[in-house]
């Protein structure tokens, strides 16, 4: 039997925490709040006479530093045009630490509530502001993060699945059946977009990392940041019937194209994207089990249930594909 990886925080205790903060000279309170947030682990952090900062202790293994110092450098640029983005803030002439074998970042603390999805003018500025990150990731290429692709949100999360314990023998086969069924209907979309611009994203670009004030949005954790389509941070901002989706759409590249053109060839890949990134959350939930967070969110997920849901889901997904791609109204 092979030993199971030991939990990848298991030593980031409040005490490691502190120390590492103090270490930059920051005159911490005492004060943590721990953050929703399963890949990392984020802690809000009291100062003493001062506003809280929040601090991000990075996955070990998951990024490389120059992968995570990429992602800082894209959001510095897109803060230094005015954009409203939420950046790690450079202490010591750095915006990556280290301590006790972790690795962390430090953010200011940023206030909002979900922005009204149904609003078509609260779309309209999401398309702005979109248009605007878009039009600045379009500059350069990333060059030490991955792109968002077939290959690694299908083909090899697939590869993975394959292997692991957690699919119910007798739903094994018929899944990764599906699945390879679900990757040719991928590679037909995007032989239907052909050859798109690839451009830096936010990448996971949904509900939950846009904060709403007065002022309009802002837009928080790039920790999924990759080259990938445009339409990759369009598509998880919009919900409903296709009725419905078509409209929000139509909202969201008014505001978008103010700023940055959309190549419409791309609308072919929003239920090839949608399909990989159901294939590629079960193998993330996959490789996360070991982590003590993982199966006290998702007690679900080793159930013969799940993966009977995934069959059918990605059925939907294969007879959807080769439906007409969703076009603005």
């Amino acid at each position: 039997m092979t030993t199971p990886p030991p939990p990848p925080f298991a030593g980031l205790t409040p005490d490691c925490l502190l120390d590492a903060l103090e270490g930059l000279g920051l005159p911490v309170s005492g004060q943590l709040l721990a953050l929703n947030s399963y890949e990392n682990r984020v802690y809000q952090v009291g100062l003493d006479e001062a506003p809280p900062l929040v601090a991000k202790f990075y996955r070990p293994a998951r990024w490389s530093d120059e992968q995570i110092l990429e992602e800082h450098a894209f959001v510095a640029e897109l803060a230094e045009r005015e954009i409203p983005v939420v950046g790690a803030l450079s202490l010591a002439g750095r915006t990556l630490h280290h301590h006790a074998g972790f690795r962390f970042a430090l953010f200011p603390r940023r206030g909002g509530r979900a922005p009204e999805l149904d609003r078509p003018d609260t779309l309209e500025w999401l398309g702005r502001f979109l248009g605007r990150i878009h039009a600045v990731g379009a500059v350069t290429p990333f060059t030490r993060r991955p792109t968002l692709d077939a290959a690694s949100f299908g083909e090899e999360p697939l590869a993975y699945l394959a292997g692991c314990p957690f699919i119910p023998a007798e739903l094994h086969e018929v899944y990764l059946g599906v699945v390879r069924q679900a990757l040719e209907g991928v590679e037909r979309c995007y032989g239907r977009a052909g050859d798109v611009v690839l451009r830096r994203l936010h990448g996971d670009c949904h509900a939950g990392n846009v904060l709403w004030t007065d002022a309009g949005p802002h837009f928080v954790d790039f920790d999924d940041s990759r080259m990938g389509p445009a339409v990759q941070d369009l598509w998880m901002l919009l919900s409903g019937g296709r009725a419905e989706q078509s409209a929000q759409l139509a909202d969201l590249l008014a505001g978008y194209e103010d700023f940055c053109e959309f190549d419409t060839r791309e609308l072919y890949l929003v239920e090839a994207l949608r399909t990989l990134r159901l294939i590629h959350y079960s193998a993330w939930l996959a490789r996360r089990w070991h982590d003590p967070a993982f199966p006290a969110a998702f007690p679900w997920f080793d159930s013969p249930r799940y993966w009977q849901d995934q069959i059918l889901a990605l059925r939907e997904q294969i007879a959807l594909m080769d439906e007409p791609p969703l076009w603005p109204v």
